[in-house]
């Protein structure tokens, strides 16, 4: 089978291209030098032969944009890339498989969120995101094609990006401390189960799915067991300092905390995963026991 790749060289990407490479042939497209498809797709309407499968995972990181440049690039990457690809496909796939996030929701605390939640987004990023699935969507239905829409929280792998990959090297600098009790809870999924699943779609129901381990963490679970890697004993600090010393990290992008940054460590988020388990077979490893046992940083 032929897959058509996007973001295949990022982070989550290089899982899913691991996992599909060994019994399908995978043509990679981005701005990399590294794709077999070198194509801007925010800009470009790249020539795409014919594909079985497109795997739709681009998508720039989240952060906060500081200029209305910034703000636009999500849409230009999420929404413009998107419908780019569309219209690229000359043939018609028979699965899409696009890769959003939990930022849909434009929740920044809950539990046990269903995907009939509804979309209340507030930032470029995830109005990008929603914009972007709704395309999809769209032309799936007018086109007859197999979809799948993954919505997912922290992933969780080698070297993430984000806020855990922060958490990790501040742990092994040992300058690493827990804002409060660290009780609040987070929804995560590895990445390598993602792309286990992903390369098991043939037979399974389309639809709109969260992907995430059914047991949420507690922040003071997730930084204890990436401290163990290390052998460092967190500490914890009030919370009003570091909301003061964030407001710096607002101002100065190199500070490593910013508002943003606090509120998500700080708020209990999670997500019901139950649609998944019963539709797709979905049966994610423990984070927890990953992280025990497996550092997350080089």
């Amino acid at each position: 089978m032929r897959i058509l790749l996007t973001g295949g060289t990022g982070f989550l990407g290089t899982y899913i291209f691991k996992a599909l490479q060994k019994d399908h042939e995978i043509i990679t497209i981005g701005r990399s030098k590294k794709n077999m498809l070198k194509a801007d797709l925010s800009k470009d309407l790249p020539t795409i032969p014919s594909v079985d499968w497109v795997i739709h995972a681009a998508s720039p990181a989240h952060f906060i944009p500081k200029t209305e440049s910034e703000k636009q690039s999500f849409f230009d990457i999420n929404v413009g890339g998107t419908e780019k690809l569309l219209r690229s496909l000359k043939e018609i796939p028979k699965v899409f498989v696009y890769i959003s996030t939990v930022a849909v929701y434009g929740l920044d605390k809950g539990e046990f969120i269903k995907e009939s939640a509804p979309l209340k987004a507030d930032t470029p990023y995830g109005k990008s995101k929603i914009e972007a699935e709704n395309l999809i969507l769209q032309w799936a239905e007018k086109n007859k094609v197999k979809t799948f829409i993954f919505r997912l929280p922290l992933v969780v792998g080698k070297n993430p990006p984000g806020n855990l990959s922060a958490i990790a090297k501040a742990i092994k600098k040992k300058i690493y401390f827990r804002i409060g009790k660290g009780l609040n809870q987070k929804s995560m999924v590895l990445a390598e189960d993602v792309a286990n699943l992903i390369s098991q779609l043939e037979s399974k129901k389309p639809g709109v799915y969260h992907l995430c381990d059914p047991i949420p963490a507690s922040l003071s679970e997730i930084d204890s067991s990436i401290a163990s890697q290390f052998g460092y004993n967190v500490k914890t600090i009030p919370d009003l300092p570091i909301r003061i010393a964030a407001k710096i990290g607002d101002l100065f992008p190199f500070f490593p905390i910013n508002s943003l940054k606090v509120k998500k460590l700080s708020s209990t988020l999670t997500f019901d995963t139950q649609k998944a388990i019963n539709e797709l077979n979905w049966k994610p490893t423990s984070v927890l026991d990953f992280l025990k046992k497996t550092s997350i940083i080089s």
